[in-house]
């Protein structure tokens, strides 16, 4: 079998080292940062550093889809998981009183999950790497450079390898760049000859305002997981060991909203959100969290049919990333790795096709759930900017919006917006079950309802200076 290198060993990565290496491929993963896992995946909030992970301690969750994958790809994972002390997550435990259809449907299992915090997913997926058959993990490895030998496709260089910052060759039939949104491998590709992909990228001017709880008693989910409240919208995500994470996002360009850092003033906020203020009724374990100037990125390696460089690919955050305001990255990361792995069954002999039907699949499978977050990340930012100027609210999507209002009344509308959430369905595919599409056709020509969640810039002021 074929010699693979993979460049990153975060969980995306790690993830398709393990399905490489149980398809018989000798796979080594280079991670630059020094530090071994701690003694158990539990501890891996408190005990291990990943400076190389801008987002470590952020919030983070894995949907339905990374939880079906997984269970495919990488079975015991999920087990793994839950005796770090992730817990179970089922969106159809808490339909709103409006839904009185309670009949279960046939799909509802796909819709259960589990989730944690970041450090200590990432320590029980790195400990199932580390036991996965012909998996090597080296950390401290620092990547300087990529290598190129005889061209695989007529004028397009061929990567064999990298060359480590201690100046090590190490060659491999396939490097994988699995770096994350901060990878420097489109500059490495330049240095060896090769065009410069297509690349997009943009900044959403979100800021991220977190902080993380601990008590007995997860917090009871009153309502959706992300809710736009006007100015900001509220993220309510659980995580391991009876803790979990209240944030509050918001345009970066409100320098009003910066007084949300004041841990005072962000319970204030948190607190006027009536199906979310109960999710402060716990033990806090940090101040509140701040990170903001994410930027948006998609990068295509095959321009006109041709690829950039041949023995080489891109996977998860290093092809595309998005701010993450709806906590897909890892579940949409997983999917890519796992089109990667196919990609591999059917071409690691023959680089040129790999790449081409690596780069057409990755379009088909993965790219729709890139496109529609930029798009629904650009449409909260107008409305957010309009109610901070006092200017009118730009349109809403019409279909979204009506979909959104069915989803407070019918249990198959309320399942397909769960499904869309959770990374198991897009959004076209669900507005055109026929079930769906009759309930969104009994709206048609009636008056959307206002938003009963928005809180208006002058509520919003006074929430902010503490004279509300």
């Amino acid at each position: 079998m074929s010699k693979i290198l993979i460049c990153g060993g975060g969980v995306i990565g790690l993830c398709a080292a393990t399905m490489l290496g149980r398809d018989g491929h000798r796979v080594t993963v280079l991670e630059a940062d020094p530090a071994g896992l701690p003694t158990a995946p539990s501890a891996g909030w408190e005990a291990w550093e990943r400076p190389g992970v801008a987002q470590f301690r952020q919030p983070h969750n894995l949907s339905s889809r990374f939880r079906l994958i997984s269970d495919q790809e990488l079975p015991g994972l999920t087990d793994d998981l839950l005796r770090a002390g992730c817990v179970w997550v089922d969106y159809l435990d808490s339909l709103p009183p409006s839904i009185t259809d309670r009949t279960p449907r046939p799909g509802d299992d796909a819709i259960r999950f589990v989730t944690g915090r970041r450090p200590v997913i990432e320590c029980a997926v790195a400990t199932m790497a580390e036991a996965a058959p012909n998996v090597t993990i080296r950390r401290g490895a620092k990547i300087r450079e990529l290598i190129t030998g005889a061209s695989a496709v007529s004028g397009v260089p061929h990567v064999t390898g990298v060359r480590t910052s201690s100046g090590e060759e190490i060659r491999a039939d396939l490097v994988i760049d699995a770096m994350g949104r901060r990878s420097p491998a489109c500059d490495w590709m330049v240095s060896a000859g090769a065009h410069s992909p297509i690349e997009q990228a943009e900044d959403s001017n979100f800021a991220y305002f977190t902080r993380y709880f601990s008590g007995q008693r997860r917090p009871r989910r009153t309502g959706r997981a992300l809710t736009p409240m006007g100015l900001f919208s509220i993220l309510t995500l659980d995580g391991d060991n009876d803790t979990w994470s209240v944030t509050l996002y918001t345009s970066s360009k409100n320098k009003a909203m910066r007084a949300l850092r004041d841990t005072t003033t962000f319970h204030r906020v948190v607190s006027a959100c009536p199906r979310q203020a109960h999710w402060l009724d716990g033990e806090p374990i940090t101040p509140v969290l701040l990170m903001a100037g994410v930027i948006d990125r998609y990068r295509r390696f095959v321009i006109d049919g041709q690829p950039v460089v041949t023995g080489f690919a891109a996977v998860g955050d290093a092809w595309a990333c998005t701010n993450p305001s709806a906590g897909r990255g890892l579940s949409v990361g997983l999917l890519h790795a796992q089109v990667l792995r196919d990609a591999v069954r059917r071409h690691i002999d023959d680089p040129g096709a790999f790449c081409r039907e690596y780069d057409a699949e990755t379009e088909r499978l993965v790219g729709p759930f890139y496109r529609n977050q930029i798009a629904a990340d650009r449409a909260r930012i107008a409305e957010m900017n309009a109610l901070e100027a006092g200017t009118p609210m730009p349109a809403p999507n019409p279909v979204m919006a009506k979909l959104l209002v069915a989803s407070s009344q019918d249990a198959d509308a309320l399942r397909g917006m769960i499904e869309i959430a959770m990374c198991l369905a897009l959004p076209q595919e669900v507005i055109a079950r026929p079930n769906v599409a009759a309930k969104l056709a009994e709206l048609d020509g009636y008056p959307l309802p206002p938003d009963p969640n928005i809180i208006d810039r002058h509520r919003m002021a006074a929430l902010l200076d503490g004279s509300s």
